[in-house]
């Protein structure tokens, strides 16, 4: 494990960084290069070279064999012979034992007349067949001596493996060495089949009997001689390769790389400071990138809308918090001047006076430090999506809270259950009637009904109601009508936060008569 672990360490440190275009053109490179290794080093072309050489020499057997056998038989036609069947290549060059060259013996006896008598008619076909296909051919007796050869007549190739399988009825191929390889020739020794000979033997059967042998060998075709003399297909089907590589990456490139690079630009654009950067700037899907390229733009879209809301959000609230803060700031610190240059000069009552406006502005602090850090809270509050609460339940229990408040819960049908923590709903339940209380409502009503497929809690007071221009502005921070009386307008920025992290909005009805809220929320499963 250790030195795996050190193994990838060092690939880690000398891995070169390498552009997304590169790394596709080098991959589907190799995948096209793969069947051309194959080729070469596993030898699937050379095998087919050598099976084809066995090809052919089979057939030129299978004649030569035919006109032996009509010229044994006189020209008769002989009946009850069943016919030949075919016979596929069976050379295997990476399993195929090469033999040493073949080797010939003394007869020792005369070979047959009949089958000398044979050759002699045969000589003129097997000339012009080894002139052609520049295959050796001899025809052997039926003991295997040579009766038709270039330089071996009367010679015995009994010995031979294929020779004497043939002499039992049965058709040959063996690979044997070179006799005349010439070492050193470098095209040549990198290839096997440029150092053995394809011997083939088939036997010439007459009445039902073996008369006689046709022998063949031929040197097949080396490697690189083969692949010289097919280049102009190699180098087309090479140029027809490429192009589609060039192709293939061409389309990759235009489907992940190229929206790639465009998001990489965009998300710098965002990392250099322009965080306010919304769905406007970011550049179009492009619409022959990947689906899940094409996602990864609408998600980024997505984020950078929210993240330029949350930067405006942030750059207002620092602005609403610097004010809401200068105020009592600016008022505690006046009161310590007043009384530090003229504590002497002050009677009691001015110095109780200077004293409680000071601590007045403390408290203000105070209560917007607390609902900040409510808020703060309230919008990294993540909602509970196995959440139930029974809305009618909380409802009339936040009722029974407001003395000085006459609420009416009603719901259709009694028990609803809402996608939300009970206590989330119950804070902004009571946030709302509490803002009712101090604005001077005296009844309030709340009304739970299904909507669709969620659920619609109304919260009605017949307090002064809220001017329309600010019926948006009453859910931002630090908003409110009751500055004087110690509103924070936090409130329903905190109710807003809960409920967004639970998927519920919350809104401001049109009323003619005091205010109405609306709240927004997923049925539950209850």
């Amino acid at each position: 494990m250790r030195l795996i672990r050190s193994l990838k360490e060092s690939v880690k440190r000398h891995w070169p960084a390498l552009p997304l275009r590169t790394i596709l053109f080098g991959t589907l490179l190799f995948t096209a290069a793969l069947p051309g290794f194959g080729a070469v080093f596993l030898r699937v072309y050379e095998n087919t070279i050598v099976q084809q050489t066995e090809a052919e020499l089979i057939a030129q057997g299978a004649v030569l064999a035919a006109a032996y056998k009509a010229a044994w038989n006189e020209g008769k036609r002989e009946t009850g012979t069943p016919p030949l069947a075919p016979e596929p290549p069976q050379i295997d060059l990476r399993t195929m034992r090469v033999l040493p060259p073949g080797t010939t013996n003394p007869a020792e006896h005369r070979a047959d007349p009949a089958a000398i008598a044979v050759a002699r008619q045969l000589q003129p076909i097997a000339n012009d067949s080894a002139a052609v296909t520049l295959a050796a051919v001899r025809l052997l007796d039926r003991d295997g001596i040579v009766v038709l050869g270039k330089h071996d007549i009367g010679q015995s190739y009994a010995g031979d493996a294929e020779v004497g399988l043939a002499l039992k009825g049965r058709s040959a191929t063996v690979l044997r060495q070179r006799q005349e390889f010439r070492d050193g020739i470098f095209w040549e020794s990198i290839s096997r089949a440029a150092t053995i000979r394809v011997h083939h033997a088939r036997p010439v059967i007459a009445q039902g009997k073996i008369v006689g042998v046709v022998l063949l060998s031929r040197s097949p075709r080396g490697l690189l001689l083969g692949i010289y003399q097919d280049r102009g297909k190699i180098a087309l089907g090479v140029a027809l390769i490429f192009g589609t590589l060039l192709v293939l990456v061409a389309l990759l490139s235009r489907g992940i790389a190229r929206p790639i690079i465009a998001l990489t630009r965009a998300t710098e654009r965002v990392a250099q400071g322009s965080a306010e950067m919304g769905s406007a700037d970011m550049p179009e899907t492009p619409t022959t990138a990947a689906i899940e390229i094409q996602e990864l733009f609408d998600n980024f879209r997505i984020m950078a809308d929210r993240i330029a809301v949350r930067s405006r959000y942030l750059r207002d609230f620092a602005t609403a918090v610097s004010h809401e803060f200068k105020t009592p700031i600016a008022g505690i610190r006046g009161a310590l001047e007043l009384l530090d240059d003229h504590w002497v000069t002050m009677d009691a009552d001015e110095r109780r006076r200077f004293i409680a406006n000071a601590n007045a502005d403390a408290e203000r602090l105070q209560r917007l430090t607390d609902r900040l850090l409510d808020l703060a809270r309230a919008d990294m509050a993540k909602g509970d999506s196995d959440a139930q609460a029974d809305l009618t339940t909380i409802a009339r229990r936040v009722a029974t809270r407001f003395d000085a408040l006459e609420v009416s819960v009603t719901a259709e049908p009694d028990e609803i259950a809402a996608r939300i923590a009970s206590q989330v709903f119950e804070t902004v339940l009571d946030t709302l009637v509490t803002n009712s209380l101090q604005a001077g409502a005296r009844k309030v009503g709340i009304a739970i009904r299904p909507v669709g497929d969620g659920i619609a809690v109304t919260v009605r007071d017949d307090g002064p109601g809220i001017p329309a221009a600010d019926a948006e502005r009453v859910f931002e921070p630090f908003f409110t009508g009751r500055r004087d009386t110690g509103g924070t307008g936090l409130g329903l920025s905190i109710a807003r936060s809960l409920l967004a992290a639970t998927g519920g909005t919350i809104a401001m009805l049109p009323s003619t008569q005091g205010a109405a809220v609306e709240i927004r929320l997923a049925r539950g499963a209850g």
